[in-house]
């Protein structure tokens, strides 16, 4: 009988760090499965989780006041089914593994209450927070917790590079632990592996954002879904090296203001800087547009701009920033569809499940509402842990397939000059305002250069080619998404170059 080549094995298979994929590998383990977690990113700051400031919302003891508010966020067209989901489970999936299992120290009052705040959209005060910094305080506890954990084993710098399939099912990755793939056979496989946004210039994302498991999902054939709803965050800084300003320094009483001084967000909607975010951010850059700049105004906070917010403070000062007005613009931040998956995070493919900010669960619909993002991860992470290790599926042992890495390595700058194309594509044509013949184009431009790194991949596998080849099929597919939708709802805004608004067309 030949050998068995070296692969691994586990019961659930996790790929991506953040706080979905870390809900999920602890649920799993909970419900005794033996867990695997691969992740590419080598520290937490590689993962999307790390990067959020605002917090985390919770219901508050009143599920349906914030399902009201997720729905109008999303202009109407988030699925009510899931968001009855979020709202009915976030106070307990907080309570359970935020505040008893890691112990997160979310800012409390001078009374030990908790500092509730708020942030646009929101109707009330509800969302957990620590400084604006809530990611970089909830994902690194819950790492340690998971490195400590008997039935979890973490391996980090580790790419999952394709799926391994069979008739229909999933079996587990590839890695690139070794040159032609190394395989990790499991009874189910979470992908949880974030957003997008180094497929645009300018991101509030890490670097290693590239689409991964979007991509390596629709490749073996799971659906896909709202992938054209881009989110872009309002108030970004506008310098080259952008950073976040989060959405609860409007919370608080920060104002934005164009280049003439004046508060223009009154004339645009009536909650003003606290309208959703699409409307913020198209707001903004009318006005950078029409003006030449946009600040965001922070002298009007309460209790001042230093004490409450001592992170952004400090940030606004590595880049000189030492006044109270921050130049602004807009900035990609999140991915609101993504692989299409049902209440606990099942694909359309067996044995794989998605999760996060790559997965599609439909509560965000065509705009996410303030921090929302946390709290979806964590409660479908939960699910799908619990419905993976729920499985029964064994880890099979299958001929995966062997990855060719015969040619030279890739040219010089290869990698960066497809990318730098990709994103000035994307930025152009597929960004806060959609020309739908502008779309057309791009997506032209985008399958010609997927063509040109597929023709690489057949005969190299290294990361930094697949993280390439998955940002051009997630581009793609978010192309072909925002040809597909005639109409403007929420972050998807049509537009005509010479003309105005694009009529919307029937709801499909």
């Amino acid at each position: 009988m030949p050998e068995t080549p070296p692969h691994d094995t586990a019961d659930v298979l996790v790929v991506g760090s953040g706080i979905a994929g870390c809900a999920a590998a602890l649920q799993a383990a909970r419900e005794d499965a033996e867990v695997l977690l691969v992740t590419k990113a080598e520290r937490p700051a590689d993962a999307s989780t790390d990067w959020a400031q605002g917090g985390i919302s919770t219901a508050r003891g009143d599920p349906e006041a914030l399902k009201r508010d997720v729905l109008a966020a999303s202009d109407g067209t988030a699925d009510p089914d899931a968001v009855d989901v979020l709202v009915d489970e976030a106070d307990v999936a907080v309570e359970d593994v935020l505040l008893e299992t890691l112990e997160i120290p979310f800012d409390e009052r001078e009374d030990g209450a908790f500092d509730y705040a708020r942030e646009a959209a929101h109707s009330e005060r509800r969302i957990l927070h620590v400084d604006a910094a809530t990611g970089t305080h909830i994902l690194r506890p819950f790492l340690n917790y998971l490195d400590d954990h008997e039935r979890v084993e973490v391996r980090q710098d580790t790419a999952a590079l394709e799926l391994i399939t069979h008739e229909g099912r999933v079996h587990g990755v590839l890695t690139d632990e070794d040159a032609t793939g190394h395989p990790v056979y499991a009874g189910a496989t979470v992908l949880a592996t974030g957003g997008i946004g180094a497929l645009y210039p300018r991101s509030t994302n890490p670097d290693g954002a590239t689409g991964d498991g979007i991509a390596m999902a629709a490749l073996a054939g799971a659906d896909v879904a709202d992938l054209e709803y881009v989110q872009f965050h309002p108030t970004a800084y506008a310098g080259d090296d952008p950073f976040l300003l989060s959405e609860a320094l409007r919370g608080e009483g920060a104002v934005l203001r164009n280049a003439d001084g004046d508060r223009f967000m009154p004339d645009y909607h009536p909650d003003a800087e606290l309208a959703p975010r699409d409307v913020v951010a198209r707001a903004v850059e009318t006005e950078r547009e029409e003006t030449g700049e946009v600040i965001l105004d922070v002298r009007t906070l309460e209790g001042g701009f230093e004490d409450e917010f001592p992170g952004i403070a400090e940030s606004c000062r590595d880049r000189g920033i030492d006044g109270d007005e921050i130049p602004v613009a807009p900035c990609e931040h999140f991915l609101c569809g993504g692989i299409d998956v049902d209440h606990h995070g099942r694909t359309t493919l067996e044995g794989l499940y998605a999760v996060g900010e790559c997965a599609r669960t439909g509560v965000h619909g065509a705009n996410r509402l303030a921090s929302t993002s946390l709290l979806e991860g964590l409660v479908w992470g939960l699910r799908a842990g619990e419905t993976a290790a729920g499985c029964e599926a064994n880890p099979q042992i299958l001929d995966a397939p062997e990855l060719r890495n015969s040619d030279p390595a890739l040219p010089e700058r290869f990698a960066a000059e497809k990318f730098d194309r990709l994103q000035r594509t994307m930025d152009d044509s597929l960004g806060l305002e959609r020309d739908p013949d502008e779309i057309a184009r791009a997506s032209a431009v985008l399958r010609r250069l997927k063509g040109e790194v597929d023709a690489y991949t057949r005969t190299r596998t290294s990361r930094e080619l697949y993280e390439l080849r998955n940002a051009c099929v997630t581009a793609l597919l978010i192309a072909r998404a925002a040809g597909e939708n005639g109409e403007s709802r929420g972050c998807h805004h049509l537009v005509r170059e010479d003309g105005p608004t694009a009529e919307p067309e029937a709801p499909r």
